[in-house]
C-alpha cells in the first residue's frame, strides 16, 4: 500500500494533478486561438471607400445589362450619396456607401483625354462638364466615361475603357512620372 502525502496538518494534500494542468493549459489556449482569431477578423475588415462602392456599382450595372440583355444605366444621387442602377423598364437598384463624407460629390464625365471644362477648386483641378449617367450595354461594353470623386478639397478622375468597363492604367516611366504620349 502506497503512502498517502498529507499536509503539516495532517489533512491529505489539496492540489492539481498533471493531467487536471495539462486540460486547463488546452482549453486556456483553445480559447485564446479562437479569441485572437476573431478579433484580426474583425480588425482586418476596412470600410468600403468611395471608390470601392463605384467599382462595386460598375460590376453590378455591368452585370445587369449582361444577365437582361439590355441597356443599364448608372448614377450618383447626391442626395443619398448612393450609386442608381436603373433598366429601361424603370427598375432601379441602389448601391450605397456607409457613413460617406457629406462633401462627396460623384460626378460622370465624357470620355477623353483632355479636360473639356475644368476650374480650379480648392488647388485641385476639378472638371465642371458632367453627364447625369452611363451606360452599359447587353454586350459588356459601357460608353466611353470618366468618373471624378471629390471629397474635402481633394478630387480625382478615372478613366473607363469601354470595352471592358475597367479602369485604364496609365503607363509611368522609372521615375513614376505619367508618359506623355503626343496627340
Amino acid at each position: 500500500m502506497g503512502t498517502t502525502t498529507t499536509s503539516r496538518t495532517g489533512d491529505p494534500a489539496a492540489g492539481f494533478t498533471l493531467l487536471e494542468i495539462l486540460l486547463a493549459l488546452a482549453v486556456i489556449g483553445l480559447l485564446s486561438a479562437v479569441l485572437i482569431g476573431g478579433s484580426a477578423r474583425l480588425l482586418a475588415t476596412k470600410p468600403l471607400t468611395p471608390d470601392d462602392v463605384f467599382w462595386k456599382a460598375v460590376a453590378q450595372a455591368r452585370k445587369d445589362a449582361l444577365e437582361r440583355g439590355h441597356e443599364t444605366r448608372l448614377a450618383f444621387d447626391l442626395k443619398a450619396k448612393a450609386f442608381q442602377i436603373t433598366d429601361v423598364s424603370g427598375a432601379a437598384e441602389s448601391v450605397a456607401l456607409t457613413n460617406p463624407p457629406q462633401d462627396l460629390v460623384a460626378e460622370f464625365l465624357p470620355g477623353g483625354d483632355a479636360p473639356s471644362s475644368a476650374a480650379l477648386l480648392g488647388g485641385s483641378l476639378v472638371e465642371t462638364q458632367t453627364i447625369p449617367s452611363v451606360s452599359f450595354y447587353a454586350d459588356g461594353t459601357c460608353m466611353p466615361f470618366r468618373v471624378q470623386i471629390r471629397s474635402g478639397v481633394g478630387a480625382h478622375v478615372i478613366k473607363i475603357d469601354p470595352w471592358t468597363c475597367a479602369k485604364i492604367l496609365t503607363p509611368l516611366n522609372p521615375d513614376g512620372t505619367p508618359v506623355l504620349t503626343p496627340n
